[in-house]
């Protein structure tokens, strides 16, 4: 049996591409996933009404599903909230905001949230990991594939739109390779990629979906499908035409364990 993860990024309700946003909940019932992984931005400015839209849409969407928040799911506007509180309304619509989990017998994804509402520097969009969250989890038994999920991409990515800025990123990579993580799932940059990680050992994969939103940076909506079987993890894009979601770019990429972890 695979593994098969659905992995959807930057919906941004109150700027989502309705037609597209619709047509994935068929698209990835289709896939028939594993599981779904959801990470972050999920709203545009974190408005009630948003995140109302948003939990309608992960409703109707194919489970199990995983979900961690990003920089857009704080208050954006209203500060004083979004330095005290930026997560009250994440956690209130959707459910927790870290320490979030999921087990199966081929599978271990853990998620930790690199969005913070306030930082001391001037652009508070940018990531950050808390590396004692980080070294402090568990996953469980060996053989199974192993997936770490946050909004931020923890190293920059030559050639993206835009940078995560993650405080401790490299470290955390760090972490994760000596964990034996296999793939890292994150958004924020809109547009997919999958590449190894480089300060990372051999076998460890940085896997970025694109937006489902109208915030696209140069590549059409997308979300990403990956299927862990035999030797290879397989990324493909489903970029959205206008009309349907079709395949795009596909990545092969080997696998650190023996095709025996998967039964």
């Amino acid at each position: 049996m695979s593994v098969r993860i659905a992995h959807l990024s930057d919906i941004h309700f109150g700027g989502e591409l309705a037609d597209a946003v619709e047509a994935s909940i068929a698209a990835v019932a289709m896939f028939e996933p594993t599981l779904v992984a959801v990470t972050g931005d999920i709203t545009l400015n974190g408005l009630p009404r948003e995140f109302r839209a948003a939990r309608a849409w992960l409703a109707r969407l194919a489970t199990p599903q995983l979900v961690t928040p990003g920089n857009h799911d704080t208050p954006y506007w209203n500060i004083p909230l979004r330095a005290l509180s930026p997560f009250a309304r994440y956690r209130r619509y959707i459910g927790p905001a870290n320490a979030i989990s999921f087990d199966s017998s081929e599978l271990a994804v853990r998620a930790i949230n690199s969005a913070r509402g306030a930082q001391p520097r001037p652009d508070w969009s940018k990531g950050a990991i808390a590396l004692g969250r980080l070294k402090r989890l568990d996953w469980g038994e060996a053989g199974r594939v192993r997936v770490f999920a946050c909004h931020h991409p923890l190293v920059d990515i030559q050639g993206a739109p835009v940078t995560g800025g993650v405080r401790r990123g490299a470290a955390a990579t760090t972490i994760l390779a000596n964990q034996r993580v296999d793939l890292v799932l994150t958004g924020h940059v809109h547009v997919p990629f999958a590449l190894p990680l480089t300060l990372a050992s051999e076998g460890c994969y940085a896997i970025g979906a694109g937006t489902l939103s109208q915030r696209t940076r140069g590549a059409p909506p997308s979300f990403s499908t990956i299927v862990a079987e035999g030797d290879a993890f397989e990324v493909t894009v489903r970029a959205w035409t206008g009309t349907a979601f079709e395949a795009g770019q596909v990545w092969r990429l080997p696998r650190r364990t023996p095709a025996s972890s998967i039964s």
